[in-house]
C-alpha cells in the first residue's frame, strides 16, 4: 500500500512539476513576433448579449473611444433570449444587431449563428467580448498588430473589473493572472499555443469559414482546440487588455466553474485522439501540451488518492511507525510548501500587472481554498454527464478611467 502511495504521489508530482517547469518560459525571449503595424485589419467586435442592460453600456462607450479608426471596425450586439432593454441600449451607443433566431441555448450557439450571419461580410477578422467587460483604448491597436504579423487566433490579457469585492472576486482574479503569465504567455513565448480564455479574443475570419459548429460548453477553449488542429496556434498578448466582472458569491462560482470542468472533459474525450496525432505527425509540442491541459479536471480528483491513503495508513497502522511519520510529514511539507509557492506566485502577478496588492490580499490567503473548492465540483461533474447552462448574472458598472488610474 505504501508502494502504491509512492508511485501515485510521482505522477502527481511529474504531471504538476510539467507546468511548473513550462510555466517559466514566460521568462524567456520571446520567439513569437509580434510586430507594430499602422491600422489595416477590419474587426467585426460581436458581443453576446442576453439581459445586460445594466453593463453593456460601459462596454459600448470603451469600444467607441478606441485608439483605432471607426471606419476599420463594427460592433455588433448579438442578441439572444433577451427581456431587458440590452436592444435598446445596445442601440443608444450606436452598436448594430444581430438578432438570433432557433434555438439559442448558450454563447457557443451565439458564436455559430453570428460567424454564419457575417460570412459573407468584408471584415477580416472577429473580436469577441462578454457584454460585462470593458476594454482598454489599446486592444483593436494591439489586436490589429497581431493579425498583421501573421497570427490567425489571439487572446488579450484578462483583468477584472471587481477584484476587491470579496475574497472570492480577488481568486477569480488571482486565476486569470496565473494563467495569463504562467501559461498563455509562457507558450507564446516558445512558439507554442496559447488558449482562449472565454472574451478579449480575436479569430481571423478564414479559421472559421468552414463553419463554427461547438460541441462542448466550453466553447473557447474548444475553439483553440479546433484552431490548433487547423494549424492556427493562440497567439498571447498582454497589450490587449479587457476588464471582466467576477462572481461574489459561491453559488455562482460553483456553476460557473462546474461548466468549466465539464467541458474541458469534454473536450478531453472528443479531442485528445486527433490532438496527439498531431503531436506524433507533426511534431508540434502544443498537440501534447493540450491533451496535458484538458486532462486538468481528472488530474485534481486523482492528486487527491494519495493524501487520503496517506491517511488511512496513517489511522489504521498499515505501516511501521517511521514509514508513517515519513510520509505525513512529506504530505504536510508539501501542502506548505505549495501553499508558500502559491501565495508568491500571486503576490508576483499582481505586482506585474501593476494591481492593488492590498485589493487582493483576501484571495492570496484563500487562493488555495478556492483551487480545492474545484475537486468536489470535478466530482459533480463525472456524477452527472448532463450539464444546464445557468446564466451569469452582471450588474456591474465601472468607469473605465478608474480602473485603468488603478
Amino acid at each position: 500500500m505504501v508502494q502504491t502511495v509512492f508511485i501515485l504521489s510521482l505522477i502527481v508530482l511529474v504531471y504538476g512539476g510539467y507546468f511548473a517547469v513550462t510555466g517559466l518560459f514566460a521568462f524567456v525571449k520571446n520567439k513569437t513576433h509580434i510586430g507594430s503595424f499602422q491600422a489595416s485589419t477590419k474587426f467585426a467586435v460581436l458581443i453576446p448579449a442576453r439581459n445586460e442592460g445594466s453593463v453593456i453600456g460601459d462596454l459600448l462607450k470603451s469600444l467607441n473611444d478606441q485608439d483605432y479608426p471607426r471606419e476599420l471596425y463594427d460592433v455588433y450586439a448579438v442578441i439572444n433570449n433577451c427581456t431587458d432593454e440590452t436592444r435598446q441600449r445596445a442601440l443608444e451607443y450606436g452598436a448594430r444587431i444581430i438578432d438570433c433566431e432557433g434555438m439559442i441555448k448558450c454563447k457557443g450557439d451565439v458564436l455559430k449563428y453570428a460567424f454564419k450571419t457575417l460570412e459573407a461580410s468584408s471584415h477580416d477578422a472577429y473580436v469577441i467580448f462578454d457584454a460585462d467587460n470593458v476594454v482598454h483604448p489599446g486592444f483593436l491597436r494591439a489586436m490589429n498588430n497581431v493579425y498583421a504579423s501573421g497570427h490567425k487566433v489571439g487572446q488579450g490579457r484578462k483583468d477584472s473589473k471587481n477584484m476587491g469585492d470579496n475574497w472570492i472576486s480577488a481568486s477569480y482574479s488571482l486565476f486569470y493572472n496565473l494563467q495569463n503569465f504562467f501559461y498563455n504567455r509562457a507558450r507564446t513565448r516558445i512558439g507554442a499555443a496559447a488558449t482562449i480564455n472565454g472574451t478579449g479574443f480575436m479569430v481571423a475570419k478564414e479559421v472559421v469559414k468552414d463553419g463554427f459548429n461547438p460541441k462542448t460548453v466550453t466553447e473557447d477553449i474548444e475553439l483553440a482546440l479546433i484552431s490548433l488542429l487547423k494549424g492556427y496556434k493562440v497567439v498571447y498578448t498582454d497589450e490587449a487588455v479587457t476588464y471582466d466582472e467576477q462572481p461574489t458569491d459561491f453559488r455562482t462560482a460553483w456553476h460557473q466553474r462546474k461548466r468549466w470542468s465539464r467541458g474541458i472533459i469534454q473536450c478531453l474525450i472528443r479531442y485528445s485522439g486527433p490532438l496527439f496525432k498531431r503531436f506524433i505527425t507533426k511534431r508540434d509540442f502544443s498537440g501534447l501540451d493540450k491533451i496535458l491541459f484538458t486532462v486538468s479536471p481528472i488530474m485534481q480528483i486523482f492528486a487527491l488518492i494519495p493524501t487520503v491513503m496517506t491517511v488511512v495508513i496513517f489511522t489504521g497502522g498499515f505501516a511501521r511507525g517511521f514509514v508513517i511519520n515519513s510520509m505525513m510529514f512529506s504530505t504536510v511539507a508539501g501542502l506548505i510548501i505549495g501553499y508558500v509557492i502559491t501565495v508568491g506566485m500571486c503576490i508576483f502577478t499582481m505586482w506585474r500587472y501593476r494591481q492593488s496588492i492590498k485589493e487582493g490580499m483576501s484571495g492570496v490567503f484563500m487562493f488555495m481554498i478556492f483551487m480545492l473548492t474545484w475537486i468536489p465540483i470535478n466530482m459533480c461533474c463525472h456524477l452527472r454527464k448532463n450539464h444546464t447552462w445557468v446564466p451569469v448574472k452582471h450588474c456591474r458598472s465601472v468607469n473605465l478611467d478608474e480602473l485603468i488610474a488603478r
